[in-house]
């Protein structure tokens, strides 16, 4: 962003304009970056004064002086001095103290009895005593990273971006509003989307035909909130890096003009293009409660997947992303297709997860509203206890879950298995009273997986072709073959060869079933031993 002092905006007819740099103003941008090139070595003042000369040349000083704001991010200003300023200062000035000074010349007596004592000329001090003032200082390297074209690009989005800032109210069409709600959500912004109309653009043109979503992004700015924040404003105004990074876009905002409330209108057709420069990837969770709770629930062992940032889901005239939702995996099962659900089990099954942290009332009703119109969706929401809405929430048919500082796993838990009891019974009703796999050995594991089921479901289930041992299945030709094959006094290592090359994972239950135990011999291995 760009200073305020150096926005340029036309207020004409009431509106808000923003004067943006064009084609014409590219030799402008190479003029100020060549004077930033020939300066490498240079004073700031002699830098300054010759900024100061193209702002004379050109129609508005406040472009010059914005696009050299954006280089000065790039330069790198250093005090040239032989010796440490500070340390010349006290120097010299203890040796004026001793000796006096009031002319010239004992000026000069003064700088080179300091320059005895440091080992230096007294030019050395001279130059040394304030090298570090901001003016004096000199530009020693400028790292420039855009060419002309790409400096009033640049430019362009500073000076939208600076309008924004005082924004209190931003209302976005985008072509990509998976891209849009992610980074709205990561920079910690206030937001809700409203579901629209399909409407004709201002050229007759059909917006759904454009590739605009039918949804508006409406995010509250920092001035909206109990006290405007640098740190909010900030993170709003950043948010435009990907709403323009989208191939069509519309922006609404209204803006806090020093006390007059005005609109700013920005769109795809405006010179508001993003440099090669990564889009916003700040923050990662809406709130610590959030990050917190993801980093503590992937530590554990549940059939449950955490998924962040689900797919929207529909509340009247609005839509709301819930902040997680959880995705059944029986088994750590992968998604199936239709012909499995052919063969009975229980199909992919999700449960959304919203945490209602510390919001304004307003921001409370408009979530309570939207969990009204709601259907067939299953969802939890843990609620901050200190806003007294948890009633509400389950009147509403939906689970609530207190908390206070940050939501316990093992209440979330809790209704999780209260989810995977009731699927496991309807996925064990679902399946046929018995099943005849072709593998000569399978883990039920494996098969809950294929089946989309957890093992518990295929506790009833009869398996005529095989035998159950510990938690494979087994046909009984080769568990003869292996009656064979091992025998006692055999290392432990050498009968686990066998069982693994005849499919088996699970050595110790094969073993039992044959009637053998190991005998361990320290840490060295083990011998079976007839049971």
């Amino acid at each position: 962003m760009l200073t305020k002092d150096l926005l340029r905006v036309s207020r004409a007819g009431g509106g808000y304009h923003l004067q943006f740099a064009d084609r014409e103003h590219r030799p402008l941008a190479a003029r100020v970056i060549g004077t930033y090139q020939g300066h490498v070595g240079e004073s700031r003042a002699e830098l300054e004064a010759a900024v100061t000369e193209l702002e004379r040349d050109a129609d508005d000083f406040k472009l010059v002086r914005g696009l050299s704001a954006l280089l000065e991010r790039d330069a790198t200003f250093e005090t040239d001095a032989e010796i440490d300023p500070e340390r010349a200062r006290r120097t010299a000035f203890e040796a004026a103290e001793a000796v006096g000074v009031v002319s010239e010349d004992e000026r000069a007596a003064a700088l080179a009895r300091a320059g005895e004592s440091l080992g230096v000329s007294a030019d050395a001090i001279a130059g040394a005593l304030y090298a570090d003032l901001e003016e004096r200082q000199v530009l020693t390297e400028l790292a420039a990273r855009w060419e002309p074209d790409e400096l009033v690009a640049q430019y362009n989005l500073s000076l939208a971006q600076t309008a924004l800032f005082d924004a209190t109210e931003l209302r976005v069409r985008s072509s990509d509003p998976k891209a849009l709600v992610s980074a709205i959500k990561r920079l910690r912004l206030m937001y809700e989307i409203r579901r629209l109309e399909v409407e004709n653009d201002e050229n007759g043109d059909d917006a759904s035909e454009l590739g605009i979503a039918e949804r508006e992004v409406v995010v509250t700015g920092p001035t909206h909130l109990f006290r405007a924040t640098r740190r909010y404003g900030t993170r709003f105004a950043r948010l435009l890096r990907t709403v323009a990074k989208a191939d069509e876009w519309r922006l609404e905002a209204t803006v806090d003009d020093r006390g007059t409330e005005r609109t700013l209108r920005l769109s795809d057709a405006d010179p508001v293009r993003v440099p090669d420069t990564e889009p916003v990837a700040e923050v990662s969770f809406d709130s610590g409660v959030e990050a917190d709770f993801a980093a503590r629930f992937s530590n554990l062992d549940l059939e449950w997947d955490l998924v962040r940032e689900p797919e929207p889901l529909a509340t009247g005239t609005r839509v709301m992303i819930p902040d997680f939702a959880f995705d059944y995996r029986p088994g750590g099962s992968a998604r199936r297709d239709s012909s499995d659900e052919a063969d009975g089990g229980h199909s992919e099954f999700r449960v959304y997860f919203e945490i209602m942290g510390f919001w304004t009332p307003e921001y409370v009703e408009k979530k309570l509203a939207q969990l009204s119109d709601l259907e067939d969706v299953e969802l939890i929401v843990a609620v901050d206890e200190s806003l007294g809405v948890g009633e509400e929430i389950a009147a509403r048919d939906f689970r609530a879950i207190p908390y206070s500082g940050s939501v316990r796993l093992k209440d979330v838990a809790g209704v999780l298995r209260e989810y995977e009891r009731q699927l496991v019974a309807e996925s064990a009703a679902a399946l046929p009273d018995e099943l005849r796999p072709d593998e000569d050995v399978l883990s039920l594991e494996a098969l809950a997986g294929r089946r989309g089921v957890s093992e518990d479901a295929l506790a009833d289930v009869a398996f005529p072709d095989h035998e159950r041992v510990g938690r494979t299945l087994v046909r009984p030709a080769v568990l003869e073959s292996l009656v064979d094959e091992i025998e006692a006094g055999m290392a432990l290592s050498d009968a686990e060869e066998s069982l693994e090359a005849a499919g088996f994972s699970d050595s110790s239950a094969i073993l039992s079933e044959l009637g053998y135990r190991v005998e361990w011999e320290g840490l060295a291995g083990g011998t079976l031993v007839e049971r």
